[in-house]
């Protein structure tokens, strides 16, 4: 592969932040001989190059990441956990750098990122860290079974799994890419990263933190590029032995494919279709605060509650003031403190999602609140939009926008708002607003979700299981159920008698 002489390194500098935007593969940066450019959604400026790997690149890739696996592999658990610690300590160090570069590479608001998004990127590695000695073996004894089993001791191990390839969205880059990279490492993986084309500038800012707090060449590599250009050559190699994807069905059933011939383990967290039910005993202004707050991130958000099933007998009141609050939102430029909502990622988001509107329309959807790029704007800032009158099999309500688009239904008991609820291919997550405990076990009970919240939204326990059913993915992430992915768990029997020593 040739490196690109000094003077023709591909650099995005943003806020006098530098950003190489070649590759990190086996410790060192390596460029390719075409790129593609980065753009910004505040003003659709061009930030950068960006390196366009290929089959050259994911080989090179994960060659590095299995040449490294044994060293890893073998590193105490406590000097792993050292490193993982100090890669936090570098992302707190650099808070501000890593906040300012997401912002302008994807959009997303400067105040979330400096509070909320990259403190818990910290986090991630903290936590998975601090969970390595709870990682221990496990013994027990077998008392059944027949005359040879009684005293047989099982031991249950963890290991490492081997070179693990991540490919990551857009749509909060560095703390998803971290959620995947930290167990992976933590549990004495190797990982490739694959971050989203539309926003791949903090990976390459991870490797360099990275390699500043010690983690040994090859054991995290980041490639850049297009989609199935490089996708395909990571996910379809024989030498990975787990691939973890945040992103589309479409893109997963992609995965899926190219991993079947190797039976690679994968861990899949895809869209949603998540509601929020609203009854009559909820606390209105809850409620209505918790159906704004779907707008977060441009409605960005795989778990965001973008169907509103709201009791008939409310729903007048509840739309009144919900328009009320949703028009105080202020959009512009997410750098600036007072933006609520800040641009949509990328121009064929922007289609996407007002096509989604306009076809909703054209179908008989009423727009109550919004609709189309804001008029001042104008670009890639599609205002918060609510739709009502629109029919439960209806393309706006069975598939995912991922955008600032809710829509609004009725029901009049509590088995059709289940009903409607759970009628669609989706099963992420799901909020309840009542004010009846009773209705929220059984409710609760009920509904097709990953996770499930009551009277709050995006509350996240780094201990919990995350993901979801039907399309919304495959496996859980978080706490124990990370390291069960990211490990080959091992069950080794002992005979009570045959050993010669007494050790």
């Amino acid at each position: 592969m040739p490196q690109q002489p000094d003077s023709a390194v591909h650099e995005a500098r943003i806020a006098g932040v530098a950003v190489d935007t070649r590759h990190w593969i086996g410790g060192r940066r390596v460029a390719s001989a075409d790129t593609f450019p980065d753009l910004s959604p505040i003003d659709g400026s061009t930030l950068a190059r960006i390196a366009r790997g290929g089959p050259t690149e994911a080989e090179a890739a994960v060659a590095a990441a299995k040449a490294a696996f044994p060293g890893w592999a073998a590193t105490p658990r406590a000097e792993r956990a050292r490193i993982l610690h100090a890669i936090a300590d570098g992302v707190e160090k650099r808070l501000e750098e890593l906040a300012i570069v997401e912002t302008t590479d994807n959009g997303a608001l400067l105040r979330s990122h400096r509070r909320g998004v990259m403190p818990r990127v910290a986090r991630n590695f903290r936590f998975f860290a601090d969970r390595l000695p709870a990682l221990g073996h496990e013994d027990f004894t077998t008392h059944t079974g027949g005359p040879a089993a009684p005293g047989h001791t099982n031991h249950v191990s963890w290991d490492p799994a081997g070179p693990c390839v991540l490919i990551t969205p857009w749509n909060a880059p560095l703390m998803l890419a971290t959620w995947k990279v930290a167990p992976a490492l933590a549990a004495g993986n190797t990982v490739v990263l694959k971050p989203a084309e539309w926003s791949p500038l903090t990976a390459s800012l991870l490797a360099d933190i990275a390699a500043e707090a010690g983690l040994p060449p090859g054991v995290l590599n980041v490639v850049q590029g297009h989609g199935a250009e490089i996708g395909d050559d990571l996910t379809s190699h024989p030498d990975v032995r787990r691939i973890g994807f945040t992103g589309s069905v479409a893109t997963a059933r992609r995965i899926a494919a190219s991993a079947a011939p190797n039976l690679t383990p994968l861990s899949l967290e895809l869209g949603g279709k998540s509601p929020l039910l609203v009854f009559a005993d909820a606390d209105l202004e809850l409620a209505v605060d918790l159906a704004v707050e779907q707008f977060d991130n441009a409605g960005q958000v795989c778990l965001a509650a973008t169907r509103l099933l709201v009791e008939e007998s409310i729903a007048d009141a509840f739309t009144e003031r919900f328009v009320a609050k949703a028009a105080r939102l202020r959009q512009g430029d997410p750098r600036e403190e007072a933006t609520d909502i800040g641009p949509t990622i990328h121009p064929r988001q922007i289609e996407r999602i007002d096509g989604f509107v306009r076809r909703a329309v054209a179908a008989g959807a009423r727009v109550v609140f919004g609709g189309g790029s804001h008029a001042r704007l104008g670009g890639l800032y599609y205002r918060p939009t609510l739709l009502t009158d629109v029919a439960q099999d209806s393309e706006v309500v069975q598939e995912e926008v991922f955008g600032p688009v809710l829509t609004l239904q009725t029901f009049v008991d509590e088995a059709e708002a289940v009903h409607l609820a759970n009628d669609t291919r989706f099963g992420l997550a799901a909020t309840l607003a009542t004010g009846d405990h009773r209705r929220a076990e059984r409710v609760t009970a009920q509904l097709v979700a990953g996770t499930v919240w009551v009277n709050c939204f995006f509350v996240r326990d780094l201990r919990a299981p995350f993901g979801g059913s039907r399309l919304s993915g495959v496996g859980r992430e978080g706490g124990a159920w990370s390291f069960d992915f990211y490990c080959d768990l091992k069950n080794r029997v002992l005979a009570p008698k045959g050993f010669h020593d007494h050790g």
